[in-house]
C-alpha cells in the first residue's frame, strides 16, 4: 500500500478499557532522538487522552533500538506495570547493520512480551530516510506513537477479556 499523501495513524477507539489505575512504561531510544522523543510525546498524548493516570505513565530510555528490549524487560518484569511501549528509530544506512539491529530489537521485544504476558508494544520505525521517520513521527503520515499507545491499550483490553471468558 503506498503511503503518499496518507496520514497512517487511523485506528477505532471503539470498546477501550478503562486505562486510569494502568501504569505504562515508555521504553524510548536516545538515537535519532528528534523521532523518538516525537513518537513518545504521541503515545503520551494518546494514553492521556484514553484515560491514563499521568502519574502511572514513566519513561526509560536506552541509548539506542538495540537497547529497547533489555529496557522493556527491566520494565516488564515489575509486577506493578501493566503495559511497555518500546519506541525506536533505525534508518536505513549502507550496510547491513540496520538489519541486524531491526531483527534483534523485534524479536527480543516479542520475547519480552511472551515471558512476561503482558503488552510489549513495537514502536520502532524502520524508514529508508530521516524524512520518512520525520513523516511516521507526527508528519503527514501521522503518529506512530499514537499507534503503539493505542495497541497498548487495546491489548490490556484483551488480557482482561481473556481472563473473564
Amino acid at each position: 500500500m503506498s503511503s503518499i499523501n496518507k496520514n497512517l495513524s487511523v485506528y477505532s477507539a471503539n470498546n477501550l478499557p478503562d486505562i486510569g489505575q494502568k501504569k505504562f512504561v515508555l521504553v524510548v531510544a536516545e538515537w535519532n532522538s528528534e523521532v523518538t522523543n516525537a513518537l513518545y510525546e504521541g503515545a503520551c498524548s494518546t494514553l492521556l487522552k484514553y484515560g491514563a493516570n499521568p502519574e502511572l505513565i514513566n519513561r526509560y530510555d536506552v541509548s539506542g533500538s538495540f537497547e529497547l528490549s533489555l529496557g522493556s524487560q527491566f520494565a516488564a518484569q515489575q509486577k506493578e506495570v501493566d503495559a511497555v511501549i518500546a519506541l525506536g528509530c533505525v534508518i536505513q544506512g549502507e550496510t547491513r547493520h540496520f538489519d541486524f539491529i531491526c531483527q534483534a530489537v523485534a524479536m527480543g521485544i516479542t520475547q519480552v512480551s511472551l515471558e512476561y504476558n503482558k503488552p510489549v508494544i513495537f514502536g520502532v520505525l524502520t524508514p529508508d530516510t530521516m524524512q520518512q521517520a520525520l513523516d511516521r513521527a507526527g508528519g503527514k503520515h501521522g503518529n506512530k506513537g499514537d499507534e503503539a499507545a493505542i495497541t497498548a491499550i487495546k491489548m490490556l483490553g484483551l488480557k482482561e477479556q481473556s481472563r473473564t471468558k
